[in-house]
């Protein structure tokens, strides 16, 4: 993303690290002390463009993103999103959990966008690079637009999110899936209480989660989980896997795609930071498991699989939804995805 050419529209006042990102002249981001947002950074930009393609070389299943945030409250340590704050000039870690880029300008642009003559209207896949339904979604109230917009131009489009708040916007997804495909995806990777407070600390708990996959489904709305990320040694013994599948079942999700945990540069470094933290004994290991890269040995990845797979089948968990991958693809490095270029930002 290029930060330069900004304006102020009104308030805020200058800091340093602002004129490093943005330039010394702009003023370009404001600070929400509140208990539910405290010590979270909003940068509010009105972004160029929303609609994203994705590079021809990607592995994934889709031509065309929407992202209406940049860096994400849930915290996850693994998330291999946290690279693309780097192109931001902000920090990978803990600015990546707590410095928020909105395109306050997403629901319509995008509208305007779908209206063109020049777009076709291909599958949009969200929530690929950061949840779309994290905390910041509550206050900015991006999604009902964007969902609106789809839904009236019968654009097909997909959600992957832990979010459970996406059931605010249940109404609209029931009224999309009347008129275009509407694929939802529900990360739960694990269901060990102990573990998700330490690895997912900003996310609802997988049992929320869940609960919002029952109620989706109830609604007629079809939802598979991504069972995301399996990680080694700490939730791929096969009474956590089974534990797992039998959650993901009970909720009614129509299908489960297992995972591996992968660590690219950004999240690689983050992540083992907190393994020496928190599991100092597993440091060894891991550097073992990913010498060769930022992914698990094949056949380290085969067996989770074909064990996921298995217990599927023994609880009644279907396959794939028609429309899916059978096999969701390692996600893409994130300078893959083309950040939108803002033109000003709008301190609201």
């Amino acid at each position: 993303m290029r930060w330069e050419n900004l304006t102020v529209e009104s308030g805020g006042h200058s800091r340093a690290a602002d004129a490093a990102l943005f330039g010394a002249d702009a003023v370009v981001s404001r600070t929400f002390d509140t208990p539910e947002f405290r010590g979270i950074t909003f940068h509010e930009v009105r972004a160029r463009s929303i609609i994203n393609r994705v590079p021809g070389a990607s592995r994934m299943p889709f031509e065309w993103t929407v992202n209406p945030y940049r860096g994400c409250s849930h915290a996850c340590v693994y998330c291999f999103a946290r690279k693309s704050h780097s192109y931001l000039d902000l920090d990978t870690g803990l600015g990546f959990d707590s410095q928020i880029v909105v395109k306050v300008n997403a629901p319509d642009l995008l509208r305007r966008q779908l209206g063109s003559r020049r777009w076709l209207g291909e599958h949009i896949a969200m929530g690929t690079n950061v949840d779309c339904y994290q905390r910041a979604e509550g206050r900015y109230r991006l999604m009902p637009g964007i969902l609106g917009a789809l839904r009236d131009h019968a654009n097909p489009f997909s959600i992957l999110t832990k979010g459970t708040l996406i059931l605010r916007d249940l109404d609209l997804l029931v009224q999309a899936s009347e008129v275009t495909d509407v694929g939802i995806s529900v990360s739960v990777g694990f269901t060990d209480p102990a573990l998700w407070r330490t690895v997912e600390p900003g996310t609802p708990s997988p049992e929320r989660r869940l609960d919002a996959v029952r109620t989706l489904t109830e609604h007629g709305i079809d939802v598979g989980v991504l069972m995301a990320p399996v990680i080694p040694f700490l939730s791929d013994h096969p009474a956590q896997l089974r534990a797992t599948v039998r959650a993901i079942a009970a909720s009614g999700a129509s299908s489960v795609t297992p995972l591996v945990l992968h660590l690219r540069p950004g999240a690689r470094e983050w992540f083992m930071a907190w393994l020496g933290q928190h599991h100092p004994h597993l440091v060894r290991r891991y550097e073992r498991l990913y010498a060769e890269g930022a992914y698990a040995p094949k056949w380290y990845q085969r067996r989770i699989t074909r064990q996921v797979h298995d217990l599927a089948q023994e609880y009644g968990i279907g396959p794939a939804r028609a429309g899916m991958p059978r096999r969701i693809p390692e996600p893409p490095d994130p300078a893959d995805e083309p950040v939108s270029e803002p033109t000003q930002l709008t301190l609201i």
